[in-house]
Parts: structure tokens; sequence; C-alpha cells
């Protein structure tokens, strides 16, 4: 019912920042809670940021330097990264959930298909 487009992911220095997107394709998402992950090689998909009920939630590892926003009449999200540190590297997703803890992943029933994101030292 709902797929999901990432963008703007890249190769930045570390102290550099990035914009990522996240798209609704052709279908609308406002019911659903929102949130970003990520996925380094060799380790487990963390929870990054998410959006629930007006409300959004940060993991302690980027707080004070991600900022997550919405706009849903556009169906989009974003994920605004400042400051970025080598160990931010990983396969960054946007998903869309229906019920669940929103830190998570199980939670989440629609994923995109994730964008690079990799910081140089």
């Amino acid at each position: 019912q709902v797929q999901l487009v990432e963008s703007g992911g890249g190769l930045v220095q570390a102290g550099g920042s990035l914009r990522l997107s996240c798209a609704a394709s052709g279908r609308t998402f406002s019911g659903y809670a929102m949130g970003w992950f990520r996925q380094a090689p060799g380790k487990e998909r963390e929870f990054v940021a998410a959006r629930w009920s007006g409300t959004i939630y940060y993991a302690g590892s980027v707080k004070g330097r991600f900022t997550m926003s919405g706009d849903n009449v556009k169906n989009m999200v974003w994920l605004q990264m400042y400051s970025l540190k080598p160990e931010d590297t990983a396969v960054y997703y946007c998903a869309a959930r229906a019920s669940g803890p929103p830190e998570q992943a199980k939670s989440y029933d629609y994923w995109g298909q994730g964008t690079q994101v990799t910081v140089s030292s």
C-alpha cells in the first residue's frame, strides 16, 4: 500500500552535513508513524529517529546532530544530518509502521531501498 524511496546519500567529510529525503510514491501515509534506521556492515539495524503523533524521537547517538521533519501534504519526510562522524557511515532506511514501539525495526511494515551515507575521516 505504501512505497518509500530514499535519496540524498553520498560521501562527505567528517564534520560535514547531508540531508536525506524519503518520498511516498503515489500513496499517502499520513496515518502511519515514520522512522529512520541505519545499518552498517556487520551490525544490526539501528534506530535513528521516528515521528509519531506529532512527537519526534531520536537515538542518543544522534540527538543534537540530526533533525527529522515531514510534510504530510507532500508525502515526504527528511533527515537533516549535521556534524557527521565516521561512525555514522551506514545504509539509511526510511520506514512506515502500523503498530509497535517506534525504536524497534519489527514495528514497521514498509521500507525503502536504502541510501548509502559514507563519512570519511
